[in-house]
């Protein structure tokens, strides 16, 4: 079992005579084909120790298939894989795992009823004849924890009440009890929050040095730049090109990624607000106090702060989905009545939730049915199948939805297309406020340009848009004003021209200092 980070490289001569080291792994000419979809297409690709390669390519140009097959998810239809220079194929997910490769999701697969010790050493507990000694078990996971720079983190604490960034450090710390010499993360810093973010990339920088190599998937040009050693572009199933860090600015990789340049990735702001038509007056729930909020129709306001700043509670209280204990909602100077959805709705509220797999779409339903989901859920809003189909395929037209008609399960379009679907069912009906938490989360550039540009669309309408963002540009990029959350109370208030260092300072001001007491919102 492997408790700490050492070195591990091994060198090989290269062709100048050089010492470089042996790639940890090497495929050559892997192909995938699903009917009608050829998925991959001749990929080669390579990864050395201690490095960073990047895959970036929009939703479906084969970058998830390559790490599924990596992953034993699925096997390659041609192609050879070489791990350590010894051809190999897995037939299973636990075939990987064995030969070194560990897969750190977007969905963190960590059992929420088991401790942290619990999970890191799931399947290979310390103890005998069948009683498992817990001493050992900890003190095993505690070592693997600080190899990575969670010294803080408790042990015994269950992994349901842990943070996103806590989680993350659970898998990892399982894949280096697992000895994975490869570590493969999709999308790891999706749910981060800037401060997380940092600290995930110094355990990467802790990886590297011990001479893993890591397999980093992202549609986020920023980190791409600071984190990729290397960077492989995938489209349409190929490979396009592998450049080395600076050999290609973000814009030459977008080109190569969506064929085309995008010249402006976010609208022009030169909308105009008019009058009040969201009042949010002494809000207070469970996790959010004595909110006083006011949304103009035809602007986007930000809603800013730090991990636990209560901005998805904000908006899931404005919505009825959580409790709402005291405070008055107004919408076009009307009383929204409190705690209940169907009225939220009624009064013109619409929401598109922070976790689109899980409270945004119903993967086992069709395009055409989750496109008029609102529809079937409320009584005013029934109409008969034609009806219904007619206003799904309105839908998909007008936001341009990639998919192979209306029976076509959701779940196997990409996230991209997904997003747009759940954006649209609410155009079908009268929206005046649109409340978005996380509205790009695992979207590739391409589809993110485009829900700019459907954002926008939606202000110079004449609604109101309120949008939670933990990718600090986007939120810049796109707002007309922002308020600052910290520990479920405003702290501040900052226009759409602000700087990340003044959000984040903001951000980071104690809710202390607004004379409330909202360690009940902690």
């Amino acid at each position: 079992m492997e408790t700490t980070l050492e070195p591990k490289v091994g060198p090989r001569a290269g062709e100048d005579g050089a010492v470089a080291a042996q790639p940890l792994l090497s495929v050559s000419g892997l192909s995938k084909t699903f009917p009608g979809v050829r998925a991959l297409r001749a990929v080669d690709f390579d990864l050395l120790p201690g490095e960073v390669h990047c895959l970036i390519g929009e939703n479906g140009a084969g970058k998830s298939t390559l790490v599924k097959i990596l992953a034993g998810v699925q096997t390659a239809d041609e192609g050879t894989m070489l791990l350590g220079g010894e051809p190999v194929s897995f037939a299973t997910p636990l075939a990987a795992q064995d030969a070194g490769i560990a897969c750190i999701f977007q969905e963190l697969n960590v059992v929420g009823g088991l401790t942290v010790a619990e999970n890191i050493m799931l399947g290979a507990e310390p103890g005998r004849f069948g009683a498992v000694d817990r001493k050992r078990s900890e003190a095993s996971a505690r070592a693997l924890l600080d190899s990575v720079g969670f010294h803080e983190l408790n042990t015994s604490r269950l992994c349901s009440d842990l943070s996103s960034a806590e989680k993350q450090a659970v898998m990892i710390a399982k894949a280096l009890r697992q000895s994975a010499r490869i570590i493969i993360m999709d999308e790891p810093s999706s749910p981060l929050e800037e401060l997380e973010v940092r600290r995930l990339y110094e355990v990467i920088a802790r990886l590297k040095a011990a001479g893993k190599g890591i397999i980093y998937v992202s549609h986020k040009m920023r980190e791409i730049d600071e984190l990729g050693d290397r960077i492989t572009v995938f489209k349409d199933g190929a490979r396009v090109a592998t450049v080395h860090r600076g050999e290609a600015g973000s814009e030459d990789l977008v080109r190569m990624m969506v064929g085309r340049q995008l010249t402006e990735m976010f609208p022009s702001k030169d909308r105009r607000a008019g009058d009040v038509i969201l009042r949010v007056k002494g809000l207070t729930g469970p996790r959010v106090r004595n909110i006083d909020i006011e949304l103009h129709a035809g602007e986007v306001l930000g809603v800013a702060g730090l991990v636990g700043a209560g901005r998805t509670e904000l908006l899931r209280t404005i919505f009825g989905a959580d409790q709402r204990l005291a405070g008055e909602i107004e919408l076009d100077g009307r009383p929204v009545p409190p705690n209940s959805i169907p009225a939220a709705i009624a009064a013109g509220l619409s929401l598109v939730p922070e976790e689109r797999r899980s409270q945004g779409i119903v993967p086992v339903l069709g395009v055409g049915e989750n496109a008029s989901f609102v529809w079937d859920e409320f009584p005013r809003q029934r109409s008969d199948t034609a009806n219904r189909n007619e206003t799904a395929t309105r839908v998909i037209q007008k936001l341009a939805v990639k998919t192979l008609g209306l029976s076509q399960r959701i779940s196997a379009l990409s996230g991209g297309n997904q997003q747009k679907v759940v954006l649209g069912k609410w155009l079908s009906i009268d929206t005046r406020v649109v409340l978005l938490d996380e509205p790009t989360r695992g979207v590739d550039i391409g589809a993110k340009r485009e829900i700019y540009k459907i954002i926008d669309d939606l202000a110079r309408r004449g609604l109101g848009v309120m949008l939670v963002s933990s990718e600090l540009p986007e939120l810049l990029g796109l707002v007309d004003r922002l308020v600052v959350l910290n520990r479920g109370v405003v702290v501040g208030e900052l226009p759409g021209t602000a700087s990340e260092e003044d959000v984040i300072a903001m951000s980071m001001l104690h809710s202390a200092q607004s004379g409330l007491d909202t360690r009940a919102a902690s």
